[in-house]
C-alpha cells in the first residue's frame, strides 16, 4: 500500500511540475502520456517505439512512408538513376537547417545513413550492396551500388525502428553502438534537454526554423510537417489509474496506450476520443537470446512453441473482446503478399503442455536458470511476460522472473553476456505489424547472428532466403519465398509469435489532426 501511495504521489508531482516550467501564456500546449518512460535518447542504439516516437519530433528523414506504405521524398526534392539502378543521386531541399542553426549538408545524411545501416536490418542490406555513399556538394548524395536495389527509398524512409534519422555529421559519425551526446536534429520539433527530468518528463518546443516540404498532403511521415503546436510534454505515468484520472481531468491531453480495462470508461467520458491508430496492429512475441543455454539449441525453442497459446497471450493483453486482437498469426504479418499458412499447425494445433516438456527434456534441457526479463510499466508486454512465465514454470524450466522498468529491459537488451553478469534469455516485445510485411523490415526474422536484432539469431537458410527475396522483382517468387522462410522460421524458431493486437489510443476531443500509424505531432491542432 505504502509502495502504491508513493507512486500515486510521484505521478500527481510529475503532472504539478510542469504547471510551474512550462508553456507561457497564449501557447498552444499539448501533454502527452506515453507508452513508457523515455529512458534512452538515441534512436540508433534501440529499437524501443517510444524512442522511435520521440526522434519524429527531433529529427527528420530523407524520404517518408505515406498511410500506403510508398516511400516519398522528405528531405529530398528528388532523385535520379542511372547506369542501370546504379548510381543513385539525391539532391536535399533549399533551406533545412539543424536546431543549432548549421545548415544540413549532404556530409551530415552520409554520415547519418553510415550510421544508421550498421544498427538496421534494413540498413544492413542496403550497406551490403553499396560501394560507397559520398557528397559531392552540400546537397547532393550520390550513392554508387553493386547491384540495382530498387527498395532504396523505402529504406530510408521505413516508419518501424531503427529510422535512418539525419544528424549533425558530429554526432553521426559516433560510435552506432553507443548513445549520442545531443539531440540536434532538423525536426519540427526542439528537445529541451534542461527542462527533461529522467522518469518523469522530457519536452518539445516547435523549431522556427523548419523547412516543410512545400508541396503533398500530410500523410503518416509523407507530405509538409507543419508544426501547429508550440510545446509538447511528454509525462511518464506508470500508474494507469492516474493517467485514466489525469486524461478525463485534463491534465494532460493524450494517453497513448490505455489499459484494456479502462476503456469503457474512457469511451464513456465527456470529452474524451477512443480509436486505433495504426491499422496493422501491434504483433507480440517472445525472443530467444540465442547466444545461451537453453535457448542456443532449436529443439528446445521448438518445444516452447509448442506449448504457448497466442489466445492466452492476447486476452491477457486487449481482453476478451476479439475485435481488438487475433491469433493465428505467424511470421508475417495476416494480410500481407508474405502471410501464408505453411506451418501454422505448430501454433493453432492443440496446446500439450506435457508433450513440450517430455520434448524439452528429450532436447537436453539440463535445468539452466531462466532469466525472462519483464518490464512491469508497459502493460501490453507485462501482460506477455506474465503469460510466458507461467508457461516455463509448467514446461519445468528453472525460471528468475526479473521484474523491471521498460527503459532498464532496453538497456540490458544490448548485453550479450550471460545472466549471472547482465544478460537474460528472453524477452517479450512487439513491433508494428507494417514492419512484418517482408522480409526488408522485419527484423526479427533475421538469421544474422551478431548483426541481427537483440537475441542473435544465427540461421544461414533464412538469410539466403531474405537475400533472394531482396534481390527477386517477381511478386510470385517473393510469394514462395514467404511459405519458404515460414516454414525454415518454425524449424529454428528466431521467436515465438503471440498473436496481433490493435492498440486504442485516448485523447481529449479538441484535438484534431491526428495521423494515423503512430504518435505524431506534427498536423496536431488545438482547440
Amino acid at each position: 500500500m505504502i509502495k502504491r501511495r508513493a507512486l500515486l504521489q510521484a505521478s500527481a508531482l510529475t503532472l504539478a511540475a510542469p504547471r510551474l516550467a512550462g508553456a507561457q501564456a497564449g501557447q498552444k500546449l499539448l501533454r502527452f502520456a506515453p507508452q513508457a518512460d523515455l529512458a534512452i535518447l538515441d534512436p540508433i542504439v534501440t529499437t524501443g517505439f517510444v524512442t522511435r516516437n520521440h526522434a519524429f519530433l527531433v529529427f527528420d528523414t530523407l524520404y517518408g512512408w505515406d498511410e500506403q506504405y510508398r516511400a516519398q521524398p522528405q528531405m529530398v526534392a528528388g532523385h535520379t538513376v542511372a547506369d542501370d539502378g546504379l548510381t543513385w543521386t539525391m539532391t536535399l531541399r533549399d533551406g533545412l537547417r539543424f536546431h543549432d542553426g548549421e545548415p544540413v549538408r549532404a556530409r551530415d545524411a552520409v554520415a547519418s545513413v553510415k550510421r544508421w545501416g550498421q544498427r538496421d536490418s534494413f540498413g544492413l542490406a542496403v550497406m551490403a550492396v553499396t560501394e560507397e555513399i559520398t557528397a559531392p556538394s552540400d546537397r547532393v548524395i550520390r550513392w554508387r551500388l553493386k547491384r540495382p536495389f530498387p527498395l532504396l527509398p523505402d529504406a530510408l524512409g521505413k516508419v518501424g525502428a531503427n529510422v535512418a534519422f539525419i544528424m549533425p555529421e558530429r554526432l553521426a559519425g559516433q560510435d552506432a553502438a553507443l548513445p549520442i551526446s545531443e539531440m540536434v536534429g532538423s525536426g519540427p520539433f526542439r528537445f529541451l534537454a534542461a527542462e527533461r527530468i529522467p522518469g518523469s518528463r522530457a519536452v518539445y518546443t516547435r523549431f522556427e526554423g523548419y523547412v516543410p516540404r512545400p508541396d503533398g498532403t500530410p500523410s503518416l511521415l509523407a507530405g509538409p510537417k507543419l508544426a501547429h503546436l508550440d510545446r509538447v510534454e511528454w509525462l511518464t505515468l506508470p500508474d494507469a489509474t492516474t493517467a485514466a484520472a489525469a486524461l478525463r481531468r485534463g491534465e494532460i491531453d493524450w494517453w497513448e496506450q490505455p489499459t484494456t480495462d479502462l476503456l469503457p470508461t474512457l469511451q464513456r467520458g465527456r470529452g474524451i476520443k477512443v480509436e486505433v491508430l495504426d491499422p496493422t496492429g501491434a504483433i507480440g512475441m517472445l525472443r530467444f537470446n540465442h547466444l545461451h543455454p537453453p535457448f542456443d539449441n532449436p529443439a528446445i525453442r521448438r518445444a516452447v512453441l509448442g506449448a504457448i497459446s497466442q489466445e492466452d497471450a492476447m486476452i491477457a493483453v486487449a481482453g476478451s473482446d476479439r475485435a481488438l486482437w487475433r491469433d493465428g498469426v505467424g511470421f508475417f504479418a495476416p494480410g500481407s503478399a508474405m502471410a501464408s499458412d505453411e506451418g501454422m499447425a505448430a501454433l493453432t494445433g492443440p496446446r500439450d503442455i506435457a508433450a513440450s516438456r517430455r520434448a524439452i527434456e528429450a532436447a537436453g534441457y539440463k535445468g539452466e536458470t531462466v532469466l525472462l526479463m519483464a518490464p512491469t510499466d508497459f502493460p501490453a508486454i507485462n501482460a506477455m511476460s506474465e503469460v510466458v512465465g507461467d508457461v516455463f514454470r509448467k514446461l519445468g524450466m528453472k525460471l528468475d522472473y526479473v521484474a523491471m522498468d521498460w527503459g532498464s529491459a532496453l538497456r540490458r537488451q544490448a548485453n550479450r553476456e550471460l545472466p549471472d553478469k547482465g544478460g537474460y534469455n528472453a524477452f517479450c516485445t512487439f513491433t508494428a505489424g507494417v514492419n512484418q510485411f517482408n522480409p526488408a523490415a522485419h527484423n526479427f526474422i533475421r538469421g544474422s547472428g551478431l548483426t541481427a536484432t537483440f537475441g542473435w539469431s544465427s540461421s544461414p537458410p533464412l538469410e539466403e532466403m531474405r537475400n533472394r527475396w531482396l534481390q527477386s522483382t517477381d511478386d510470385a517468387a517473393r510469394r514462395d519465398l514467404g511459405r519458404e522462410m515460414q516454414r525454415q522460421a518454425f524449424l529454428d524458431v528466431p521467436y515465438v509469435p503471440l498473436g496481433q493486437f490493435y492498440q486504442p489510443t485516448a485523447y481529449r476531443e479538441d484535438i484534431s489532426g491526428l495521423l494515423k500509424g503512430l504518435p505524431l505531432f506534427w498536423n496536431l491542432r488545438r482547440g
